[in-house]
């Protein structure tokens, strides 16, 4: 099974999105494997963007993810990625397909409610960043037969 990470960003949570966003990946047949509320400082900030670190809106990211409250959370299922990147919709939220996250909630580029993996390799990064091993559990919901074969 695919692990990714979703961050449900300071705008979301001011909007009271959280619980949407939350219900539309749980929809899509993926899981919780672990999740918390919690306020990213600078530090944390620049560790998870830190591939923008020399792009010119690197420091309105760090800006805007330490603005307010976020929800990290570890989504597990089949092709966790992908179903994530799609119901989350096109980065850009004027561009985003009506029935996604972005689409339906957002209206701006940089405070676009969401952030999912982009990849198998970046989802184990941050993670890892937000996520020590023994806050991520394994189980199995008595769904989780209807929604895959096993």
């Amino acid at each position: 099974m695919e692990k990714s990470l979703v961050l449900i960003k300071p705008d979301a949570v001011q909007r009271g999105l959280a619980g949407k966003i939350i219900d539309r990946i749980e929809r899509r047949g993926l899981r919780i494997a672990a999740m918390k509320m919690l306020r990213m400082d600078k530090e944390l900030a620049s560790r998870h963007y830190g591939i923008h670190k020399d792009k010119p809106f690197f420091n309105s990211l760090v800006g805007f993810i330490t603005s307010g409250p976020i929800v990290a959370i570890v989504f597990e299922g089949p092709q966790a990625v992908e179903v994530i990147r799609q119901t989350m919709g096109s980065t850009n939220s004027a561009k985003a397909a009506a029935g996604t996250i972005r689409g339906d909630f957002g209206v701006d580029l940089q405070q676009n409610l969401v952030h999912g993996s982009d990849s198998l390799e970046n989802a184990a990064k941050e993670i890892a960043i937000f996520f020590k091993p023994e806050e991520i559990l394994e189980y199995k919901r008595d769904i989780d037969r209807w929604v895959t074969e096993s």
